[in-house]
């Protein structure tokens, strides 16, 4: 036998250290060449990190939430001598993917099921048959999320059965309630919870943030989107409101370029684009995730639906790939669906604007004397001081509003 180290591989976008987010192996576990050894962030995306050859692990550094240096030792491995040669470089590591929902897709008997000894070891103690388990990992491999899942699956709930009593009648069976805990439970900061929790520190230490709150009358909008939605097809997807946003924002922008802009405050540069690059904040089971639609400008309102569509859906999965998370130029945050009527969101650094969506509402307005229903919707926009004057943020939303107060501006070329 002979001792190997493992040094963490480059993992590509100029990054210097990553930080662990979790083992998939341990001290003395036997690994084969492809097998998962760890999971790692960076400000871009949580990175898988498979062996590129066999051995056994003797030695591991590192806990869950510390920064590991790119190069640095990160385990050593006993090996056969034989195999003892220098192995070839490890390729980039794969984007790793959030659990699948647990669904019946036993695998055949002659299909290998990826996994670590560790997690193989694991799953054996929970008495769980790896081949029922979804793997979300590259080539399909199970990691400890897809067993989580699976077994949070497995203890969901299920309508009570009913069994027969001696005396024919249908039972239900009791299940007593769990008594009350008050124990505390101490959850690490880290990975994707640590990134968000310093980025929005950060934020709100450096930029000076002010928001501004408009309600619009999105009634002639909401009509115009049930009509669309009525008559789509199948092959089409179906429109909310942030298409129309979205759109607006194209159609708007181009007459405000220093909030569709970045500012480098190191270098004291404001760097203005002509295409908009759309952030969208959504909600994942790890958390706020901005992914980016590209040149929104160059889309429909139908194109805009189909691409926020896909990228939610790899936002949520956890397959999104750094391409589809970095390079946004002004993001748009929603929170409609939850309820609120104000927001004052952060802005999502280096830009400098961001706007919210609040819930529609229907309520009484007076309109040229008379009353009348009318949905309603604020928007929750905040802008950074140092580029952007109170004056022209308002001036930006009061246009934003009268392209969606009138639909019809959205489509009328200038």
């Amino acid at each position: 036998m002979a001792q190997r180290p493992f040094k963490l591989p480059d993992i590509g976008e100029g990054t210097a250290e990553a930080e662990l987010v979790a083992w998939h192996i341990g001290v003395g576990d036997t690994v084969a060449e492809d097998d998962l050894l760890c999971e790692v962030m960076t400000d871009k995306a949580t990175v898988e990190v498979t062996a590129p050859f066999s051995g056994k692990v003797i030695e591991r550094t590192g806990n869950p939430g510390d920064m590991l240096p790119v190069g640095g030792v990160v385990l050593v491995f006993d090996v056969e001598e034989e195999g003892a040669a220098p192995a070839p470089e490890p390729t980039s590591p794969e984007i790793s993917s959030s659990a699948s929902p647990p669904q019946s897709t036993r695998q055949e008997p002659e299909h290998r099921v990826l996994a670590s000894p560790a997690l193989r070891k694991r799953a054996a103690d929970q008495g769980v048959n790896l081949r029922d388990v979804v793997g979300s990992g590259a080539k399909g491999r199970i990691r400890q999320s897809d067993v989580d899942a699976y077994l949070a699956y497995a203890k969901t709930p299920r309508e009570t059965p009913r069994v027969a009593s001696p005396g024919g009648a249908a039972q239900v069976s009791a299940i007593s309630p769990a008594p009350p805990s008050d124990d505390v439970e101490e959850v690490p900061v880290i990975g994707l919870r640590r990134r968000i929790s310093e980025r929005m520190q950060d934020t709100k230490r450096r930029i000076p943030h002010f928001s501004y709150i408009e309600e619009v009358d999105v009634s002639q909008l909401e009509a115009l989107r049930e009509s669309l939605n009525a008559t789509r097809g199948e092959h089409r997807p179906k429109l909310t409101l942030l298409p129309f946003l979205v759109r607006a924002l194209t159609r708007v922008l181009p007459e405000f370029p220093h909030l569709n802009a970045l500012y480098d405050d190191t270098a004291g540069i404001v760097r203005r684009h002509r295409a908009v690059h759309a952030g969208i904040a959504t909600q994942t089971p790890q958390g706020l995730v901005v992914t980016v639609l590209r040149d929104a400008g160059s889309h429909d309102v139908w194109g805009v639906a189909s691409e926020l569509t896909r990228l939610s859906g790899l936002a949520r999965s956890g397959r999104a790939a750094p391409a589809d998370l970095t390079g946004s130029t002004i993001t748009i945050t929603s929170l409609g669906a939850m309820g609120g009527v104000a927001t004052t969101p952060v802005i999502n650094s280096p830009e400098v604007s961001i706007v919210g969506v609040n819930k529609v509402i229907e309520r009484p307005i007076v309109d040229r004397g008379q009353i009348r229903i009318a949905k309603m919707m604020n928007l929750s926009s905040s802008f950074d001081h140092r580029v952007v004057d109170g004056w022209d943020a308002a001036s930006f939303v009061q246009r934003v509003k009268a392209m969606l107060e009138t639909p019809a501006l959205l489509f009328v070329e200038a």
